[in-house]
């Protein structure tokens, strides 16, 4: 049995318009899920199957930003409160350790779960940091204060990784180093997000197209590039997946939800949980509640905690 962690960028949960692209751009995957596209008129829970909207902004004045609201996410505090203010792009300096001592990969690691940052982390990106060019994000932050093995290249080309884009190539074009690594199909993304089940408790994958496409930085058709690779992953997974296993997918903050506007909005998360353990996340009401929930499901789960790690 495992939980596996999509978390998506920038995604909010809204009726079916004709400006919410989840309602307009095909996603035959998640049509046949829910019956019906990823929008409020899906909410419930039945069998083993949950949509749940969840508060992004937390009490907060704003628009919910990825900062702060990445911390919420992982740690499980309300990062915006303790900091005062909705943050953009990075968790803020006074929040990280926080996130690394709290987050939720750290805590499951102490309960001996085994767990997998999926995301490959390249060269590039630490030149970045070394460079300050890039901040770091609170997902590696998260993975380094557990000790998590932070895959590279090599894992991506084996197999063993996965990009933040799904297939890969955006990675390849903004990173020289990734260019001669052949994209893979969403579905095959999906596959290989399933197999890690077979050896870790909690897998965590990070995708940030959604909020590019939603801020316009993927051109035109960009909401339709991001939510069709979307469903593909699922597809994959959904595919390959035991029928023990678990995926819950969530997100930080609303944006590709609404075409009419390139800004952040104010309208709730979906919490989708498809799998066994999709009960556990009934109760859950906001961001900052996920990660309690997560390592509640993960409780009773038997530790891999014997077998080699990496």
């Amino acid at each position: 049995m495992a939980l596996t962690f999509v978390f998506l960028d920038g995604v909010g949960l809204a009726p079916a318009t004709a400006d919410n692209p989840l309602a307009q751009v095909p996603m035959p995957t998640i049509r046949r899920l829910l019956r019906g596209p990823l929008t409020t008129e899906q909410i419930g829970f039945r069998d083993e199957l949950l949509l749940a909207p969840l508060d992004a902004c937390l009490g907060v004045d704003g628009l919910p930003q990825s900062g702060t609201n990445h911390v919420a996410l992982l740690a499980g505090v309300n990062a915006p409160a303790l900091h005062g203010h909705h943050q953009p792009h990075f968790p803020p300096v006074a929040l990280r350790p926080l996130l690394a001592e709290r987050s939720l990969f750290r805590r499951a690691r102490l309960q001996g779960k085994r767990v997998a940052f999926v995301n490959v982390v390249t060269t590039g990106y630490w030149q970045a940091l070394a460079t300050r060019r890039l901040r770091h994000s609170a997902g590696v932050i998260a993975a380094e204060g557990a000790g998590l093995y932070l895959r590279d290249l090599n894992d991506l080309r084996a197999g063993q990784a996965l990009s933040w884009d799904i297939t890969g190539e955006g990675l390849a074009a903004r990173d020289p180093d990734a260019a001669t690594i052949p994209p893979i199909s969403p579905q095959l993304a999906g596959e290989r997000l399933a197999h890690f089940a077979l050896d870790y408790d909690l897998v965590f994958f990070e995708c940030f197209l959604p909020d590019l496409a939603g801020h316009g930085r993927l051109g035109p058709h960009g909401a339709t590039i991001a939510l069709s690779r979307i469903d593909g992953l699922f597809e994959g997974w959904l595919r390959a997946r035991r029928p023990t296993d678990t995926l819950l997918v969530t997100s930080d903050h609303g944006n590709i939800e609404q075409a009419s506007s390139m800004t952040h909005t104010t309208a709730p998360t979906p919490l989708l949980v498809i799998g066994p353990r999709a009960a556990s996340f009934r109760h859950v009401r906001r961001i900052d509640e996920v990660a309690d929930a997560v390592m509640t499901a993960l409780a009773d789960e038997p530790s891999r905690a014997g077998t080699p790690a990496r």
